[in-house]
């Protein structure tokens, strides 16, 4: 009998492989908007709909959907078009950011009924979420809209929806590997068992017998280069220390060989039979240790040219200064307190992993498509490690399925370059979900030793850090996290002796890179605590210690970490409305329920955080009149749920006196503009749209100097409007299709070209304050109230950036809460799996009350700030304040595990007994 399926009302009868799940027959059919994850049934990207129930397609076997009818997302809509009505809520509440999970709830959500409808936490259970903070979520899910009709020259400020949003909800958004591309090769990779190892020999003769195996890479076929994976515009901010594949392995998961089949079970099979000998190293697992002298030596390099502090020493990167006399500050102070905070690795999980896909195009050129936040500090790197130059290399991101920092590294794009040069065929590349845990890169776990001494008025006499950041087995973002934790940490505050030592330092552990907020989430923790602590020794509210003692708007940046940033200004300062803020949250009558016997406390955290890093963070753009009188914006920066594309539309359309759906973007591809540092340190929206606002006023003088002179008229009495120039005073109008074909006629291109080198740099201020109620039997926290202010300058669109400060809460939480990147005694990671990797679902994510301050910022674009990663940082010591003002007990490590509040409540309690 003949295999029959129907999907989305086509009959298909093609037998399912033996063993294959829904989830690939699908998208080996062009399903694209179904989703892989996880591969195990843990996030619910895959979810689709068989006889109308959903079900996880990457659990669900192919041969069981033999006669069966099988929705995915792209089926959801009906035969005329007419979108489903949750998808169309969806668009209307903008219940997305990256949208990669979106098909999922999608196709979950259309199929609860009335009961479950009352019940979303335990109807979402099955569906994860790492961008949106759910709230949007359940907004798309109850028809509640925040989605604003665009209106000519009206497009800053507005809710206006992400463009790609209709796209997002029907499945057609295309994310790194939602293409077809003839004649693809895939390629899997043998990792290392042990942390520390010399391979002596590697035997491929086995793997290149398994049918379908086209070839086997090793370090003997690799460049004898090193680089980093850290992405940065200045390639001697990180270290030298990473080979392609190398004879040396740091660490249990590190790369060994690539194998390269006609198909992935080929190409696994080919891993399996790759006979290797090692020779097993002494390996050192904990930072403190690895700086100890006669420790494992983690990178045996020349200190200058691999651009390492102290490899002998482990010791990657590492500052040290003093302002003032702090020995002086700690005696003249009336208390002084003193503790160590410590935070463990924490992934990124975005529900996209990291992979790309290369083959040669019909120019000869290396063509890359990428999950990567950094298309074109990517390229620059290929290029380098392969001699090419740029124009041979092509490098595009589709959309991106989350990032978060995790995609500011190239990871898998320089052997995928290996293979594609070597065989000049295409190959793919995905990682997964096991190998983005110990085989991507981590959160730096931080060990951070506070000492605060203050008068008993609050003034602060001294402040005195010693900060060691496990970096891992490679340096990538290492120094530049250490010392951006430690500046803004004690930048903030008004205190004139200042002290603060650091170190980044290597072990055999898998690497850590950038993570939202760049250490300064993990600085924050420790220094909001301990001045919190301070404060209630002090017998003062922590919040009036904060009022008093936080830098005012004409106040200088004073740290010791390194000398004056000369273009690091506070362009607009909201600091004090986040206080503000939160202080009125602070003194609202409580309505929450609370169960008897449960402890109730509430606290609050600020940060300050710097737009960009220092030394240049450059975006291009070009804008162009199209013949039908639109216009097209071309951007380097990815978008992956930043919202970078509807902000830049926004900018152009009210510079151009136009609505937004009259531009076209094209973006995060090394072909569309000169170039384009990235999408990362919150350079989105300052740096990229700076380029943006300055391309879209150069388009719109040339389009008005042009139809100026055709019609006759002086400049000063022509404007641009939603489709026409007009000139009002003659009577004349020109509409802007006719303005391009007269331009045209004459030879006549009308474009203009935007840049911003990311100087000068501006700050960023947050606060969050919490209420929870803890339980002394369980260790069980609940936020009874969530409440963030963020000082983003002029919000150019709130409904977006509400939904990353919310997404940025709700991550926080995960970090603060239970999310713990564990590795045991070998080197070896033990959390590969959501499951046992615990992410926040629907059901932990409280609903987080957004304030923005009324403040204009003098160097972004139009008076906004960045808010990408700020949101993050204040959250894990507002909790962990409010922890302490619950229990009496100060939490020093994070996460705040149920198990760990318990064990430390009961503790208490025993020994009062």
């Amino acid at each position: 009998m003949s295999y029959r399926i129907e999907v989305n009302g086509r009959p298909f009868d093609v037998e399912p492989r033996p063993g294959q799940c829904l989830r690939t027959y699908l998208r080996d059919r062009g399903w694209f908007g179904v989703k892989k994850g996880c591969d195990a049934g843990d996030c619910g990207a895959c979810t689709v709909q068989v006889d109308g129930e959903p079900v996880h397609s990457c659990l669900y076997p192919a041969v069981r959907a033999e006669g069966r009818r099988v929705t995915t997302v792209e089926g959801l809509a009906g035969a005329d078009g007419e979108l489903h009505p949750v998808q169309r809520r969806f668009l209307d509440a903008q219940g997305f950011q990256c949208g990669f999970c979106t098909a999922g709830f999608l196709m979950t959500a259309a199929a609860l009924d009335e009961e479950q409808l009352d019940d979303l936490p335990q109807a979402l259970k099955g569906n994860l979420c790492r961008c949106t903070g759910y709230r949007a979520i359940e907004d798309a899910i109850r028809g509640v809209r925040h989605a604003e009709a665009p209106g000519a020259g009206e497009a800053v400020g507005r809710n206006l929806p992400a463009p790609a949003g209709p796209q997002v909800v029907t499945g057609t958004a295309r994310y790194t590997f939602d293409v077809d591309v003839p004649g693809l090769l895939h390629m899997k990779l043998l990792r290392s068992p042990h942390a520390h190892a010399r391979i002596t020999a590697i035997d491929t003769s086995a793997a290149l017998q398994v049918p379908g195996v086209q070839a086997v890479f090793t370090h003997h076929d690799a460049p004898d280069r090193h680089f980093s994976t850290a992405r940065h515009e200045h390639p001697e901010d990180d270290p030298d220390d990473t080979r392609v594949l190398d004879d040396t392995v740091r660490y249990a998961g590190q790369r060994v060989a690539a194998v390269v089949a006609d198909s992935e079970g080929a190409a696994e099979e080919g891993c399996r039979r790759i006979e290797v000998d090692y020779q097993v190293l002494p390996a050192v697992l904990d930072p403190e240790r690895a700086m100890e002298p006669g420790a494992p030596v983690v990178h045996d390099k020349d200190a200058r040219t691999a651009r390492i502090a102290r490899p002998r020493r482990n010791v990657v990167g590492e500052l040290h200064g003093e302002v003032g006399d702090v020995a002086a500050g700690f005696a003249a102070a009336d208390e002084v307190y003193e503790e160590t905070f410590r935070t463990v690795r924490v992934q990124h999980a975005s529900l996209e992993t990291h992979g790309a896909v290369g083959w040669i195009d019909d120019g000869g050129r290396l063509t890359v498509r990428t999950s990567s936040q950094t298309p074109f500090l990517t390229r620059r790197a290929l290029c380098a490690l392969y001699d090419l130059p740029a124009d041979q290399v092509r490098v595009v991101a589709g959309r991106v399925g989350g990032g978060f920092g995790g995609k500011q590294e190239m990871l898998v794009e320089d052997v995928v370059a290996l293979a594609v040069l070597r065989l000049r065929r295409p190959v793919k590349l995905e990682y997964t979900r096991a190998e983005q845990f110990f085989g991507a890169t981590t959160r730096h776990p931080f060990s951070v030793r506070v000492k605060a001494g203050a008068r008993r008025d609050g003034t602060l006499t001294a402040l005195e850090l010693r900060v060691v950041a496990n970096t891992g087995a490679y340096g990538n973002h290492g120094p530049a996290v250490l010392f951006h934790g430690c500046d803004e940490s004690l930048s903030v505050y008004r205190c004139p002796n200042k002290k603060a030592d650091g170190y980044c330092v290597y072990t055999h552990t898998v690497p850590a890179g950038a993570y939202r907020g760049y250490g300064l989430g993990q600085v924050t923790f420790a220094m909001e605590s301990a001045l919190d602590e301070l404060a209630r020794r002090l017998g003062l509210d922590p919040l009036l210690l904060r009022a008093r003692t936080v830098i005012g708007p004409d106040d200088p940046l004073v740290t010791p970490v390194s000398e004056p940033e000369e273009d690091l200004r506070l362009g607009g300062y909201g600091l004090d409305q986040c206080l503000d803020i939160v202080r009125r949250a602070q003194a609202e009558p409580r309505t929450e329920q609370v169960p008897d016997g449960w402890l109730v406390g509430e606290g609050s955290a600020l940060s300050m955080n710097a737009t960009g890093p220092p030394g240049g963070h450059f975006a291009d753009a070009r804008m162009l009149l199209r013949p039908d009188g639109g216009y097209e914006l071309s951007v380097g920066t990815a978008e992956f749920g930043n919202g970078t594309t509807t902000v830049h539309r926004q900018v152009a359309a009210g510079e151009l006196g136009t609505t937004v759906d009259r531009i076209n973007v094209r973006q995060s591809d090394t072909d569309v503009v000169g170039h384009d540092t990235g999408a990362f340190g919150s350079t989105g929206v300052v740096v990229a749209g700076k380029a943006t606002l300055r391309a879209a006023r150069a388009l719109a003088d040339a389009v008005l100097d042009f139809a100026a002179a055709r019609l006759r008229v002086p400049r000063a009495q022509v404007r641009l409007t939603e489709d026409a120039v007009l000139a009002d005073a003659a009577g004349l109008r020109l509409p802007l299709e006719e303005v391009h074909a007269a331009a045209r006629a004459v030879g006549v291109t009308l474009a203009a070209d935007g840049h911003f080198g990311g100087t000068p740099r501006s700050m960023a201020f947050n606060a969050q304050y919490f209420r929870i109620a803890v339980d002394p039997g369980s260790g069980e926290i609940r936020v009874l109230r969530s409440v963030h202010a963020a000082d983003a300058g002029k919000v150019l669109n709130p409904m977006q950036c509400r939904g990353q400060v919310e997404g940025g809460v709700a991550q926080a939480l995960g970090a603060t809460l239970f999310e713990n990147v564990r590795v045991d005694g070998s080197g070896r990671v033990e959390t590969a799996t959501f499951r046992r990797y615990r992410l926040p679902a629907y059901a932990d994510v409280p609903r987080t009350e957004v304030h923005f301050t009324r403040t204009a910022d003098a160097t972004g674009p139009l008076g906004a700030k960045s808010m990408s990663e700020s949101p993050f940082n204040p959250v894990a010591p507002a909790l962990a304040n409010a922890l302490r003002d619950a229990t009496g007990i100060r939490f020093t490590e994070l996460p705040f595990t149920r198990d760990r509040v318990w064990q430390r409540i009961d503790a208490a309690a025993r020994k009062v007994n």
